[in-house]
């Protein structure tokens, strides 16, 4: 589970490495929830996150391949996948993303207050939660 959440750590703050030395863009935490295999669906687990996307906050394009759903419990959000429209989400709203979707877009729609989210996933027991888009599209 820690392996998970450092992959999705570091994914998530990725954001920050093409920020101006001297503005360097605020980090995006997740922190673990729960990780448990699914019953009676073989070689699957879910896996929950809590995600706080600070003031100016978001990251770089990624992927999850795994079917993944989001709860904005505090804030606003842009979402948008590949071939998507970019949807700007706030409190008790929703978002889904299917295993072959590419993340474009996931930021915090304000400049001066966190969201925070809720994130569940479905997905290969084992399976880093987060790549990097590149990596394999």
């Amino acid at each position: 589970m820690f392996r998970t959440t450092l992959f999705i750590g570091m994914t998530l703050l990725g954001a920050a490495a093409t920020a101006v030395a001297a503005d360097p863009a605020p980090a995006t935490k997740a922190s673990p929830l729960l990780q448990k295999p699914l019953t009676g669906i073989a070689g699957k687990e879910g896996l929950m996150l809590e995600v706080t996307i600070p003031p100016g906050g978001g990251s770089p394009a990624h992927r999850h391949d795994a079917d993944v759903f989001v709860y904005v419990l505090e804030g606003a959000v842009i979402m948008q996948v590949a071939g998507g429209e970019p949807q700007t989400l706030g409190v008790g709203q929703t978002f889904y993303e299917n295993p072959a979707d590419v993340h474009v877009r996931s930021e915090n729609a304000s400049k001066t207050e966190p969201a925070r989210l809720l994130v569940f996933f479905v997905k290969n027991s084992g399976a880093a939660a987060t790549r990097p888009a590149a990596a394999g599209k």
